[in-house]
């Protein structure tokens, strides 16, 4: 029997709810299309996916070909950080450079004496005689033998003047110096025996009064640790940013402002142990310094709240931003050298230690703006050794470098204040 041409088929019934396959934006958790109601309550099975699956907000380098983590849910996001895919040695990478600085900041907590006013100048010897006893061995600098140079060599040259004012009869046997103290008989003749012991005690007070000055006043710890704080605070915010900006398109906005806004901690505070220990004596340049890298920093916070900050083309004007912002360290550090460079020997090998911050931040920076070695062949740095992964490493050891120039700032200044 034939079919009459205005009779229609019947349509088939659509499929069971149950049985769709449920998938996110991005096709990244893929549900069994068979599931029933206590598999639902399972955990969903997160996949990683290819660029080509990627939403606009989460493509950024399309020379990494895969392994994409794309709209997990939040506990799969965080857990991932004990995951294999193309952001985990990003994260990693931080992590433990957060770790490290972490460790170092307590380090310095426990080695380096703690602040102390940077005045020298005391109204009575008794204040001066009351800070050398309360002075601890915490007190004295790690490594820094020049202070304790001098204070042997003050030491030595008071008992040395005192022992001139003594006859050798008057000295135990214990006590005398061979060949240092030679006789002094005009001073025997013309000095009561009182007054001759009185005048020794004197000189070796003087002595030590000297030598606790040198140590028991340190100089203010504050700059170093504020940039032992913008560099944990760039670090921490770098590792959360990469573990967590997959989650959703708001997750990834709010993550890399902070990520932006821990770069300008960094940098900022990089400023404040170069400032603060070269013009020590000037506070004008150091408000002047400090305020225009302040400044600097809040520019750039602001313009990465822009979306558009964030677009794949401008890439380069990030970069350029903040490494202009480092770059403008150059005028601190050439002034210091012009005022100290021939004559201080830790204003000389601090500027090494920035010159070569300077160029670690700036390979790191070329690395991360040309997007190599990835661009030469896409697909094969994936996982491991992308152009990313080396920025990292590269601002971990930039900022250790940094570290290092500091403690030479505190070694000048803890020996020769103002």
């Amino acid at each position: 029997m034939e079919m009459s041409s205005e009779e229609e088929p019947m349509a088939s019934p659509p499929p069971p709810a149950a049985a769709t396959a449920t998938t996110s934006s991005c096709g990244a958790c893929k549900c069994s299309a068979a599931e029933d109601d206590k598999t639902k309550k399972r955990r969903k099975k997160c996949e990683l996916v290819s660029y080509d699956e990627l939403p606009d907000w989460l493509k950024d380098n399309e020379f990494i070909h895969g392994y994409y983590r794309c709209e997990w849910p939040l506990k799969e996001t965080i857990l991932s950080v004990f995951s294999v895919h193309n952001e985990t040695l990003n994260v990693w990478s931080h992590l433990v450079g957060f770790l490290l600085f972490l460790c170092l900041t307590i380090f310095t907590a426990m080695v380096i004496p703690r602040g102390g006013s940077t005045s020298t100048s005391t109204t009575t010897s008794n204040k001066i005689i009351n800070s050398r006893n309360n002075a601890t061995t915490r007190d004295y600098y790690w490594g820094d033998l020049m202070v304790m140079a001098n204070m042997t060599g003050v030491l030595r040259h008071e008992a040395l003047a005192a022992c001139l004012l003594l006859h050798p009869a008057d000295l135990s046997q214990h006590e005398q110096i061979p060949t240092s103290c030679p006789t002094n008989t005009s001073s025997t003749s013309s000095l009561s025996h009182h007054q001759q012991h009185q005048h020794h005690a004197i000189q070796l007070q003087d002595a030590g009064v000297v030598a606790s000055a040198a140590v028991a006043d340190p100089i203010t710890r504050w700059p170093m640790f504020a940039y032992l704080g913008g560099a944990m605070a760039c670090l921490l915010t770098s590792s959360a940013c990469h573990l967590l900006l997959c989650h959703s398109e708001r997750a990834a906005y709010v993550t890399l402002r902070l990520d932006y806004a821990g770069i300008a901690a960094l940098i900022v505070t990089s400023f404040l142990p170069l400032v603060h220990y070269s013009f020590l004596c000037d506070h004008w340049l150091r408000r002047l310094y400090t305020g225009s890298i302040a400044a600097f920093g809040a520019a750039a916070v602001s313009a990465s709240l822009v979306p558009a900050f964030q677009a794949p083309e401008l890439r380069p004007l990030r970069a350029a931003l903040f490494s202009g912002m480092a770059a403008s360290g150059v005028v601190p550090v050439a002034h210091k050298l012009a005022l100290y460079g021939g004559t201080v020997r830790e204003a000389a090998v601090s500027a090494c230690y920035e010159a070569l911050m300077g160029a670690l931040y700036g390979l790191g920076v070329a690395v991360y703006a040309a997007r190599v070695p990835e661009r030469w062949f896409p697909g094969r740095f994936d996982l491991v050794g992308h152009s990313h992964q080396l920025f990292h490493l590269l601002v971990v050891a930039g900022a250790y470098a940094h570290y290092l120039g500091a403690l030479e700032y505190l070694k000048w200044r803890d020996a020769v204040k103002c």
